[in-house]
């Protein structure tokens, strides 16, 4: 199973690294190192968050998150994206932003660097809104019940997260956004108007792709319910051996529309996570070549642990982990608009997801055991078991 589902992340690496020491030298081959390693840590809590919504998706639509999917991670986000963003904040032609990011790398790390506040602000909102419909939604499990359930009352208000989003980008925007210093240290300016339109570009992308998404997986489940001519189609998938969990019956993925769009959403979500990790590389090298091959060998393991966790059922067995993992896209949303004025080291970026994703981990399974001990209990206490915290 682990083989299967990392092979080709191994066998990648191993190439990814060697051509590395063939066109750069060891320095080169220990630069793709750190930064595949530095893209692992700072998106784990991307792979929780994918693999939520990819086990929605029929095997079609799997594979196609596998293949063009990774293609989109690999190049699009991560070789294609930065010198897109060059173009379009210092006005340049694609060919000109190519011809700096390949021959001019000091020049090509100012423009990315300068441009961050904007990709801040879009990959921050973006993030802060799956955080903010998850924590206002209510749910029969909760992890951190003292704050989920009062925060899920609160969600009955129409447009809440909409309005906590938008009060949060225009702090940010009259604080952190009035005096961003330009890279190199030379002054600062003022990239308010900035901020605020790409936060707005962030809300209306979630708002948008989000709720196409989900219109149509909520119209093929009607359609399911509604069939006349028998019962939906189901199979089932088997606990993993050893596992706490029993056989989960389970609708057929999502198919055609409704997949694509979930499938569009899961890039939107791909790329708000990548934007630290982009911007981040640039502290450790300023070669495009470089940054794409190292953080695209991390971005292969974030897939493969994607569908590693579908396979396994680990989201059935272990019900926080969502639940940490949203946190840790909270935190990393408002870490995102901080950073728009002050640097913060991408470790302690990379720890509050770890961290989280540790703490949802193990509070499950201290969970699970408080089940399998007291199965013989009433029905309140085991409601009470699992409400969490």
């Amino acid at each position: 199973m682990l083989l299967r589902t990392f092979g080709w992340s191994f066998g990648i690496t191993a190439a990814g690294l060697a051509l590395a020491g063939i066109l750069w030298g060891g320095k080169g081959l220990a630069i793709v190192a750190i930064l595949s390693v530095l893209e692992i840590s700072l998106s784990f809590d991307n792979a929780v968050i994918n693999a939520g919504i990819l086990r929605k998706l029929n095997a079609f639509w799997q594979k196609i998150f596998l293949t063009i999917g990774v293609l989109i991670a690999v190049f699009g986000m991560r070789l294609v994206f930065p010198i897109v963003i060059v173009a379009v904040t210092a006005k340049l032609s694609p060919w000109e932003a190519v011809r700096i990011a390949v021959n001019d790398h000091d020049r090509y790390e100012n423009l990315v660097t300068n441009a961050h506040p904007a990709i801040a602000a879009f990959g921050g909102m973006f993030l802060l809104m799956i955080f903010l419909d998850f924590i206002f939604e209510d749910r029969e499990i909760t992890w951190l019940s003292w704050l989920e359930k009062p925060l899920a009352k609160l969600g009955k208000l129409d447009m809440l997260s909409v309005v906590v989003a938008m009060v949060a980008l225009v702090i940010a925007g009259t604080t952190v956004a009035d005096s961003v210093p330009l890279h190199g240290g030379h002054g600062t300016v003022d990239k308010a108007e900035t901020v605020l339109l790409a936060g707005v570009a962030g809300l209306i992308t979630y708002l948008v792709v989000g709720g196409i998404s989900g219109f149509f997986e909520e119209r093929l489940e009607d359609e399911e319910e509604g069939d006349e001519d028998g019962e939906p189609e189901i199979e089932v998938a088997k606990a993993p051996a050893g596992g706490s969990g029993a056989s989960v019956v389970r609708s057929v993925g999502l198919a055609g529309k409704a997949a694509f769009f979930m499938f569009l959403y899961l890039e939107v979500i791909d790329a708000s996570f990548s934007f630290d990790g982009v911007i981040g590389a640039f502290a450790i090298s300023n070669d495009i070549f470089e940054i794409a091959l190292g953080l695209g060998i991390g971005a292969l393991y974030i897939r493969s642990l994607t569908v590693f966790l579908v396979r396994k059922g680990t989201l059935d067995d272990y019900v926080y982990l969502e639940h940490g993992a949203h946190y840790a896209i909270g935190a990393l949303a408002v870490i995102l608009l901080v950073t728009i004025k002050y640097e913060v080291s991408e470790v302690i970026t990379g720890l509050v997801g770890v961290v989280l994703i540790l703490a949802s981990y193990w509070s499950s399974v201290v969970r699970n055991r408080r089940l399998g001990e007291d199965s013989g209990q009433s029905d309140d206490d085991k409601a009470e078991v699992t409400s969490g915290v």
